[in-house]
Formats: C-alpha cells, structure tokens, sequence
C-alpha cells in the first residue's frame, strides 16, 4: 500500500503567516517527501475560506511537478462542476507532461451553495455533472479536440465519491473511487460489472483523517487545537449560503475516539503501529492501493510539519508497504 500527504495550503487568522513563505515551504515540503520515499502529494479546491483554503489545485500541481521527479501528484479533489471540461483537460494534461506522467486527477461534485453561486454553477445537478465532466475529459483527450495530450496513455481519474451511491456511480463509469473506505468496494465493484468493466481493473485509494507520532500524550494538545480549528472551519463553511444554524464547535477528543462513519467524525491518532492498524483495519478487503494523511493540520509550524511528513516517512509507510 502506497503512502502519501494531503495538504490544503490554509493560513487561519489565529496562527496567520505570510502566504509568500507558506507556499514556499509548500514546494520545499514536497521535495523532502520525495527525498523520504513517499508516494504521493495530493492538494485540493475550495472557495471562499475566510482561512484562505487553496482555489487552484493544478496550478500548484504544476510547480510542484517542476520541483520533483518521481513523486505521484493528486487532485483531492477538483471541484468538476466549477470548470468546464475543455478547462480541467487542457489543465491537467498539461500538468502531466510537466511531471513526465504522474498527474492523479481526482474530481468531486462539491457540495458548498456559496461557491455554486461563486461560479455560477447548479448546485442541484452536481452529481450528474461530475459525472458528466469525467465522461467529457476522457472524450477531449481521446479525440483531440483540446491539445496537448496527457503524458500518461490513460491518466488515472478519480471519482471522489465517499458513499455508496457514489461508488456505484464510479464503477459505472469505469473510473477510480477516491476513497478508502473498504465499505464502498461492493457496491463499487458491482457497479463495475454492470458497467461492463472488468471489476479486476477496480482501484481504491483516499484521505485518512491520522495524525502519527512517538509521543500520543505529549503531542496531543498541540494536534487537538489545529485539529479544532480545522474541522470547525470545515462544518462553518459548509453551513456558508444555508439556513442552518452555526455548528457546535467539535470535541477533539471525540473524534480521536470515534469510529469513521463520515469523512469527518473520526481521527486516527497515536504511535505509527497504531495509525497503521486502523488505516489496514479500514481497507481490508477492497484493492486499496495507497492512502494519504494530512501531512499538517490547519495553522501548524514548518518545524511541526515537517516532523509530522518525517514519522509518516519513516515509522508509518513501511508498515503500510509491508502489510500491502
């Protein structure tokens, strides 16, 4: 099993930094995970985050691809109902020839009404249009119509989806399911088939919410308040354009002992012998072939990031790469 990191480039006000230094660092980070032996980067899109989470996922790609050679790089997803196909192909084609070959391009239907409306986009046909932009862009690259091709003869494409619903919604397209919830491999295998798709061609991988660390107790009020601050952003700007009330803020210590029903009410968290059984515990059985942790969480230090990319590295990728 491949391992990887998830950065979302955010600068929350309460640990606010120069953005210049922290993109910077970004670039950095990525040439020390590849020195590491790590697997993967993957970035992300929102918009709109008063933290200033990142808008343009391949764009920072493409300067990441310029300062690496071997490392995968992933969208986590693109938001595809935002961009038009022609945009998101043209895009990561040309971010895959920068890379010699390793663009993951992940795409995700969205679902916050304040970037909808941001973009001028139907937040009500999301899905059908995820789907649709998937279909669009292996169309554009196979007809060539847009210019130029993909390095990659076929650039992986993954659907991220996190229920079932989805992943039959991904097996029927005969493309990747961006999760690692091993719940999700039958309905996405049985999609597959229906799809007329070899289910033997089935690939999984995703985010894990894990923090790994040598010292569970001593770290743990640092990691628990950027792990506040970063869920709570998260439940905020999800409610941004609704009438629902404002969110509870999130007990930290609750979602380190809570059990992954969603994306977000749970954390693994302790020594990497830890993390490493409930990462295997959470795929097994479905063609999991790589996961990736935060390597910081929002508003962390250059030093507690890096510290964090070097225990993943070290203590937590073997594991994971033995066991696969």
């Amino acid at each position: 099993m491949r391992t990887g990191l998830y950065f979302d480039m955010r600068n929350p006000v309460a640990w606010r930094r120069d953005p210049v230094r922290l993109y910077g660092e970004f670039l950095e980070l990525c040439e020390e995970a590849e020195r590491l032996g790590l697997d993967s980067v993957w970035v992300t899109e929102h918009h709109g985050f008063d933290d200033d989470y990142l808008p343009t996922p391949l764009t920072l790609l493409a300067a990441a691809a310029a300062r690496t050679t071997r490392i995968r790089l992933g969208t986590g997803v693109v938001v595809a109902p935002l961009h038009r196909a022609a945009e998101i192909a043209e895009q990561a084609a040309v971010v895959d020839l920068l890379s010699g070959g390793r663009l993951d391009l992940g795409l995700g239907a969205g679902y916050r009404p304040a970037e909808f409306e941001l973009y001028g986009a139907s937040l009500r046909a999301r899905y059908a249009e995820n789907d649709a932009r998937a279909r669009e862009v292996r169309e554009l690259w196979r007809s060539g119509a847009v210019t130029p091709k993909p390095a990659q003869p076929r650039l992986p494409i993954w659907m991220g989806y996190l229920g079932p619903k989805g992943a039959r919604r991904a097996g029927l397209l005969g493309e990747c399911l961006l999760s690692a919830d091993a719940r999700l491999w039958e309905p996405y295998r049985a999609a597959l088939v229906e799809g007329g798709h070899d289910p033997a061609g089935g690939r999984m991988a995703g985010g894990v919410q894990a923090w790994v660390t040598d010292d569970p107790d001593g770290d743990w009020p640092v990691v628990s308040r950027h792990l506040a601050a970063q869920v709570d952003s998260y439940a905020r700007h999800a409610r941004q354009g609704t009438e629902l009330p404002p969110p509870r803020p999130v007990d930290p210590d609750r979602l380190r002992a809570g059990e992954p029903r969603t994306s977000l009410n749970y954390f693994f968290y302790g020594t990497a012998e830890d993390v490493a059984a409930r990462i295997l515990d959470y795929t097994a059985g479905a063609p999991v072939d790589g996961v990736y942790l935060w390597a910081g969480l929002a508003g962390m230090s250059r030093d507690l990031v890096a510290r964090h990319i070097n225990t993943i590295a070290t203590r937590l990728a073997p594991l994971l790469r033995e066991a696969g």
